[in-house]
């Protein structure tokens, strides 16, 4: 577990790009920017993934933080509930069943943020 304090995994659930922008991104990119962390990962979840497919800041920013070495994963069962989960794939991010992934960061150490 010691290696692990220094990855942080962000789980952004929240629909409004307020909240997007002004918390989630600009910390979970200065994360890794800044070298906070050295493992930066982004967690789309519930409403967050409409607003990602839908909202071309949120896309740009996190096209950002891709190039800024965060890894950008998204919960597939809410994307397809929100019928996103190929254009978020298309934007690069790891669509995939989240339970386990997520439920290994929080095993394994990792730092975590829900927002």
């Amino acid at each position: 577990m010691e290696e692990n304090k220094n990855k942080l995994a962000v789980l952004w659930t929240s629909g409004d790009p307020d909240v997007a922008e002004k918390m989630a991104f600009m910390y979970t990119y200065n994360a890794k920017k800044q070298g906070w962390f050295d493992e930066v990962v982004l967690i789309i979840w519930g409403p967050s993934a409409k607003l990602a497919a839908e909202n071309k800041m949120i896309q740009d920013y996190i096209k950002k933080m891709q190039e800024a070495g965060v890894k950008i994963e998204a919960c597939l069962y809410c994307a397809k509930m929100y019928e996103v989960d190929e254009k978020l794939a298309e934007m690069g991010v790891d669509v995939k069943g989240m339970g386990v992934p997520l439920s290994d960061y929080l095993k394994e150490g990792w730092k975590t943020l829900s927002l």
